[in-house]
């Protein structure tokens, strides 16, 4: 049996037990409790378990793609010199949510891995948590293994989502893989490689609280997770997961690679198998929306993607290798994720992309670490940065290289030194307001009780509605008197896919409050964020909402707007241009995209002439309700990073735009209006940026431009469409002016170089000299330079009364460099500077006061005496040397 045939065998068994098929969630969950990456079948099943949304079904099973890498589960330390470990795997799993329990679930598991795979139940071994004895009764009774291979334990049978909520014990089925691969005794005091786990059965049936107690839950549940790479290993009878037919196919892609040959050397084996699990990751990663990048999941792609780069190139691998290794996952696990086989060119470019920057870098990043572990105990913090910031070496690649050859990093100092530079501003929070964690008992119960928010807003600016609760809020103003009201239906759209959430009025007889955000409290329950006006708004009363028309119009035509947008970046840039986020707000759009340069003026303005034909043309905007499936198939763009459910809503935008989108839209592309870019840029690595306006936001914008541009002329005496020819002149007559005033400088400067000139003692002239620009300051010490007699320059001075500024020239060979004598000045001025020129420094600092004791010690430090400070320096004059 193959991989292919054991996720076809797994899920048709337990969708005979009545379980639904539930496809594969993407690898970026969305559940805040969730981890960094869907580690586990369970993930998308999160908000389920917890109770904050109904399950749609009762029971499911699913063929889950995961990855671990980073956080608890992070195994990449162990790829390729253990016999399980992977990055990404794949998790078989079966559900239950409040249905079925143990009675079912552990039957079910004996069955599958006895019956279906022809398991030799004698070689199967069971751990239960120390006090469950009901799991214990039912493996022993019910199944019929016998006592000596069931084996209590602790922790490690007892699963536990977080410090508070549900919970509950575990059970766990090994593999006994014979004397030959360890010492017997089961798993609990067994080998390791010996005793293989291939079935986790988790049975969530406390709830947790704060105190520690464990009340039980009202509806336990099932979880279960069963490794495909590990049963593989075991139904194939291989040694380990990499002789199993999905991942030797992928070590033998390595090996055509490297031209190395499996088996032949340990060590050898160990990046050849690294390189083949990277593969996989890096392929499922691209496709599922992960950039490479500095930050979170970005930053983990790049430590993948650089990680397998360094193995091909120890393997001596000089050309690219991530397009074959890509090529190789994409043709193994194309059948059963067939958007990889879609998706193959954008997530080969990608890794290219990311494999040829580090390349440019790596020869040199290695040379340079491995000049310092050349009889090193420790690499400095200071070489890490440098690795890290010049050279992209993950901090991660360079602790495993040093390890290799026994030596520690300074982490301490590598992230002093990340700290230092990363002083960047984080995007500030746009005062949104959160309820306190007393309401989410509230927002449960009102989504139990009531069910979802219905939401008319597609069709409808206004509707009576029945208030059901109304709740103070927290006011991020300090201002008083927010509330968040909750309706059983509602026309205001709730923040999501973008589009900023409806502003409004809500009223009732006996008061009104005006809506100033509308966000979700919980999927599906719609808050309207407001402030009471008039009176008071009580449960139980009827109200009419109604959204701000004119705003919900505006924000339409940019929603609209973006789609067209999209649809253009993709046409102009290429497939490969994905969404990366957006907002569509009434006075403008912004859209952020994947896209590996900046994008030219004459692409930017056949973007912007696409999306204004597309408007001109006024085709209709329709929209259509249909299964995800459906709207896969019908080439519907999604997006990586949101939550669909069964049944979507696909937007088609014209003959050439279609997207899967919730939000609110425009009936016919006229009703848009002019479209006008605004501005395109970058935003980090990979990513771009672009925001535009629509309708009468840019006819706003044209009319200032216009008064601009008649302001303008008329300060010239000028008609507009002259404006252009005189600002040249204007800046020819400026220009002219500029190289008649530095040569009246230049003039200014030799005469006052030769006067400073000769005050020299020794040859050497320190002298200040205030009110001229810091270049200005580099001409006069470099005129002082040219004349005989003599070798050695420094002076200081401050060009506006408050900043300092230094300059140092010194002669070929000098004992005391520029740099040197610049430096120590440019401390006590409270800055920096001078560089690497032994013969030319140049510094600055905020503390002009400071500048006099700042020349006596460069006096000193070139064995002059302390000069007396004449007033005429202050003014400009000439200073004594």
């Amino acid at each position: 049996m193959d991989a292919n045939q054991l996720r076809r065998a797994f899920t048709d068994f337990f969708v005979e037990r009545d379980h639904v098929a539930v496809a594969s969630a993407g690898l970026i969950p969305h559940h805040p409790r969730a981890p960094l990456f869907t580690n586990a079948g369970m993930n998308q099943f999160i908000p389920y378990f917890l109770g904050e949304e109904i399950a749609p079904f009762k029971r499911a099973t699913t063929v889950q793609k995961c990855v671990r890498i980073r956080g608890k589960h992070d195994d990449i330390e162990l790829i390729g010199r253990t016999t399980r470990h992977l990055t990404f795997f794949e998790m078989l799993g079966n559900f239950s949510f409040g249905d079925y329990f143990k009675a079912e679930a552990i039957p079910w598991a004996w069955e599958f891995l006895t019956e279906k795979l022809k398991l030799d139940a004698e070689r199967l071994w069971v751990t239960v948590f120390t006090e469950d004895d009901d799991a214990s009764a039912i493996w022993h009774e019910q199944v019929g293994v016998p006592l000596e291979r069931i084996q209590r334990m602790g922790e490690d049978n007892f699963w536990e989502m977080g410090d508070t909520g549900p919970c509950g014990p575990s059970s766990e089925l090994y593999f006994d893989r014979g004397p030959s691969f360890g010492e017997e005794g089961g798993p609990a005091h067994g080998g390791e490689e010996r005793y293989v786990e291939i079935w986790n059965l988790v049975f969530p049936q406390f709830d947790r609280q704060p105190d520690g107690s464990l009340p039980p839950l009202p509806h336990p549940g099932i979880d279960t997770g069963a490794g495909l790479e590990r049963v593989l290993s075991v139904i194939q009878d291989v040694p380990s997961v990499w002789e199993t037919d999905q991942l030797r196919t992928l070590i033998a892609a390595a090996e055509r690679l490297t031209g190395r040959r499996y088996g032949d050397d340990p060590e050898t084996d160990v990046a050849l198998r690294i390189l083949g699990d990277h593969a996989r990751s890096m392929t499922f990663l691209i496709n599922d929306g992960v950039f490479p990048s500095n930050e979170d999941r970005g930053y983990v792609l790049r430590r993948l993607i650089r990680r397998a780069v360094r193995q091909a190139y120890q393997l001596d691998v000089e050309r690219a290798a991530t397009p074959e290794l890509v090529g190789a996952a994409i043709e193994v696990m194309g059948e059963a994720y067939p958007e990889l086989v879609t998706n193959a060119d954008f997530i080969l470019s990608t890794a290219g992309r990311e494999e040829s920057r580090f390349r440019a870098t790596l020869r040199s990043g290695l040379a340079m670490l491995e000049d310092t572990l050349a009889g090193a105990s420790e690499v400095p913090g200071e070489v890490a940065f440098r690795l890290h910031d010049t050279h992209g070496f993950p901090i991660e690649l360079t602790r495993e290289i040093a390890a290799e050859a026994g030596v520690g990093v300074d982490e301490a100092g590598f992230e002093a030194a990340m700290a230092a530079q990363r002083q960047q501003s984080k995007e500030a929070g746009k005062g949104r307001l959160t309820a306190g964690s007393d309401l989410n008992d509230l927002y449960r119960s009102l989504l139990a009780e009531h069910g979802p928010t219905d939401f008319v807003g597609y069709t409808d600016n206004e509707a009576n509605a029945a208030v059901l609760a109304v709740a103070e809020g927290a006011d991020p103003e300090g201002k008083g008197g927010r509330l968040e009201i909750f309706l059983d239906r509602t026309p205001f759209y709730a923040e999501g896919g973008g589009q900023v959430g409806d502003t409004g009025v809500v009223e009732t007889d006996s008061g009104r409050a005006r809506v100033v955000d509308t966000t979700y409290a919980l999927p599906g329950l719609i808050r309207h964020v407001a402030v009471v006006e008039e009176g008071s708004l009580d449960p139980g009363q009827t109200a009419t909402a109604s959204i701000d028309a004119e705003r919900r119009a505006a924000i339409r035509r940019n929603h609209t707007a973006t789609h067209l947008l999209h649809w253009a970046l993709r046409h102009v840039l290429g497939s490969h241009v994905k969404q990366h986020g957006s907002v569509v707000a009434p006075d403008r759009l912004r859209f952020d995209f994947t896209h590996y340069g900046a994008v030219t003026p004459e692409q930017l303005r056949e973007i912007e002439d696409l999306v204004n034909g597309q408007i001109l043309d006024d085709a209709d905007v329709s929209v259509d309700v249909m299964s995800k499936g459906d709207a896969d198939a019908s080439g519907a763009i999604a997006f990586f990073d949101e939550k669909y459910g069964e049944t979507v809503r696909v937007i088609s935008a014209g003959a050439d735009s279609r997207e899967f989108c919730g939000g609110t839209h425009v009936s016919r592309l006229g009703q848009i209006g002019a479209f006008d870019i605004v501005s395109e840029g970058s935003i980090g690595a990979n990513l771009r940026r672009v925001e535009a306006t629509t309708g009468t936001t840019t006819l706003e914008r044209l009319r200032e431009d216009e008064g601009l541009i008649a302001s303008a002329a008329g300060l010239l005496k000028v008609r507009p469409d002259e404006l252009v020819g005189a600002i040249q002149r204007r800046l020819d007559d400026q220009r002219r002016l500029e190289e008649r005033l530095r040569a009246v400088q230049q003039a200014s400067l030799v005469g006052e170089a030769r006067t400073l000139a000769a005050q020299a003692v020794d040859r050497i002239v320190v002298a200040r000299r205030d009110e001229l620009a810091p270049d200005a300051l580099r001409e006069l010490a470099s005129q002082i330079r040219q004349v005989d007699g003599v070798e050695t320059v420094v002076l200081g001075g401050s060009p506006d009364g408050s900043k300092a500024a230094l300059v140092a020239m010194v002669p070929k060979g000098a004992a005391k460099g520029a740099p040197e004598l610049v430096s120590a000045a440019a401390r006590m001025v409270g800055g920096g500077g001078g560089g690497k020129n032994p013969e030319v420094a140049q510094a600055g600092g905020r503390d002009a006061s400071r500048l006099d004791e700042a020349l006596d010690a460069v006096r000193g430090l070139l064995g002059l005496g302390t000069r007396p400070v004449l007033d005429s320096q202050r003014a400009g004059g000439l200073p004594p040397s």
